[in-house]
C-alpha cells in the first residue's frame, strides 16, 4: 500500500469517503418520524450543517430535504508555503411522500443546533369516485 497506515486506519480514507467532515452520509440525515393525532413530526440530525445550507422543497406530494456542506482548511509555514491544504464539499438529500393534499404553507420547519424539525399536518385523502370512468347523469 502506498498510503501510510496509522493504527490500522488509512490516513486519507476519511478525506475521500466522508464528504461532511467526518460524518458518513448515512449518519448525517438520521430521521425520526413521530405520528401524532394531527400531524407527522420529523426530526433530522444534521451535525455540522448551517441553517442557510439546508433546503426543503414540496413538489408533487414529495417533501425533499437537502443539505450542502463545505470548508477549506489551509495551513502555511512562516514563509507562506503550504504544509497542508484541504478542501471539502458534500451534499445529500432525503425525500418523503407526504401526499398531494398538503401545501407548502401548512408545513412548519425550524432548525436549531444541527437539528431540523418539520411538522406536516395529516390530511384526509380524497376518496376516489366509485363510478369508475362513468359520468353521473342527474334528473
Amino acid at each position: 500500500m502506498l498510503v501510510p497506515s496509522i493504527f490500522g486506519r488509512d490516513m486519507f480514507n476519511d478525506f475521500f469517503t466522508e464528504p461532511f467532515g467526518g460524518y458518513r452520509t448515512h449518519d448525517l440525515m438520521k430521521t425520526d418520524v413521530k405520528d401524532t393525532d394531527r400531524a407527522y413530526e420529523l426530526t433530522m440530525d444534521m451535525p455540522g450543517v448551517k441553517k442557510e445550507d439546508v433546503k426543503a422543497e414540496l413538489k408533487d406530494g414529495y417533501l425533499t430535504v437537502s443539505a450542502e456542506s463545505g470548508y477549506s482548511n489551509d495551513d502555511k509555514d512562516s514563509e507562506g508555503r503550504y504544509i497542508r491544504r484541504e478542501r471539502h464539499y458534500g451534499s445529500c438529500s432525503r425525500s418523503f411522500y407526504v401526499g398531494d393534499n398538503v401545501t407548502r404553507d401548512e408545513i412548519k420547519a425550524s432548525f436549531e443546533n444541527g437539528t431540523l424539525k418539520l411538522t406536516i399536518p395529516k390530511k384526509e385523502e380524497k376518496p376516489l369516485s366509485d363510478g369508475g370512468n362513468y359520468i353521473r347523469i342527474e334528473g
